[in-house]
Formats: C-alpha cells, sequence, structure tokens
C-alpha cells in the first residue's frame, strides 16, 4: 500500500497546480512518483525537464528503455517496472528481453549499443561506477556523448525508483508485469 497521500488536484497550491497542469500538457505524467514530487513543485518541474532533456538526447528510445529496465529492475521500484515493461513493449522492445532483465538474466541483445546500455547500466549499480576496461568498451561503441547521456540516465531513472520503493507507489492493480521473487 502506499505510504504517501494522493494530492488531488483541487487540493493543490497554486505552485503545485501549475507545474501539474504543465506536466499533464505536455508529457501527461503526473502519477507514480511524481505523487511524491508534487509536494516539491520546483523538483517535480526539474525531474521533467530532466526527463525531457534525456529523452531528446542521443539514446535511442530502445537503449532508454534497456537502461531504464534495468534500473527499474535493480531497485525493485514495481510502478517503474510497471510503467516501463508497458512502455517498452509499446516500441518493440520483445518479451523475452523484458523476461530476462526481470529474472535478473542478460538477454539476447545483438545491437552492440544496446548490449552496452545494459552492461553498463548493470556495472554501474552493481559496482558504483566502471570499470577501465568496461568504460572504453562502452566510449569506443556509445561515443562520448551517448556514454553521458547513458551515465545521466541510469542516475535519473534511479532517482525516480528510489522515490517508488520507498514511499511503496504500487502500479494499478491490474498490473500485467510483476517483478519476479
Amino acid at each position: 500500500m502506499t505510504r504517501i497521500a494522493i494530492v488531488e488536484r483541487t487540493d493543490m497550491n497554486a505552485e503545485q497546480a501549475r507545474v501539474y497542469d504543465a506536466a499533464k500538457q505536455s508529457t501527461g505524467i503526473v502519477g507514480g512518483p511524481y505523487q511524491a514530487y508534487i509536494r516539491l513543485p520546483k523538483v517535480f518541474e526539474a525531474c521533467q525537464n530532466l526527463r525531457a532533456s534525456l529523452a531528446s538526447g542521443p539514446l535511442s528510445r530502445r537503449e532508454q528503455q534497456i537502461v531504464n529496465l534495468i534500473v527499474a529492475r535493480y531497485w525493485n521500484a514495481r510502478y517503474p517496472w510497471f510503467a516501463q515493461v508497458r512502455n517498452s513493449l509499446a516500441i518493440g522492445i520483445e518479451q523475452s528481453i523484458i523476461d530476462a532483465i526481470n529474472a535478473r538474466k542478460a538477454p539476447h541483445l545483438p545491437d552492440p549499443r544496446e548490449q552496452t546500455c545494459f552492461v553498463v547500466a548493470g556495472e554501474m549499480l552493481a559496482n558504483k561506477g566502471l570499470n577501465e576496461a568496461t568504460y572504453a568498451a562502452a566510449e569506443k561503441t556509445m561515443g562520448l556523448e551517448s556514454l553521458v547521456a547513458l551515465v545521466a540516465a541510469v542516475g535519473s531513472f534511479s532517482m525516480t525508483c528510489l522515490t517508488a520503493a520507498t514511499f511503496a507507489i504500487d502500479p494499478p492493480s491490474a498490473n500485467p508485469v510483476p517483478l519476479a521473487e
């Protein structure tokens, strides 16, 4: 059960309502961890802006989704996992890739950039950084700009997942893809 009360739009102060309405109009994303962020409208807005900046960056949608799945799985964040599975399926990521990540196994990723996203995100979370060999291989495969975006995506989505996990923000009761035990 969610640990944090949902602030209804009618109960928001002017600043909360402003950022909520702006997010609703631009991305439509106002649920999940944003239920916590609405209490700090500047944080809510900053998260929206960072999310938009990363989405328009050098990583493909598939690369971003692979990172998001790995991060949500790592943090056992139920709402983000639900949302990212839905988003991943919508852009054509195969169920076998999702299932492998859910089972904490390496998926079959023939695209070198997607494989690099999987390796880098996993190593960053497990080891709090990258060893020299992984870093060199990632920079060679991704290029420095994409590697910076990849590191930022892991950090940014970790904040989202930690927020959802800490406040026990659960997916809708009809969650089609629970986290594996």
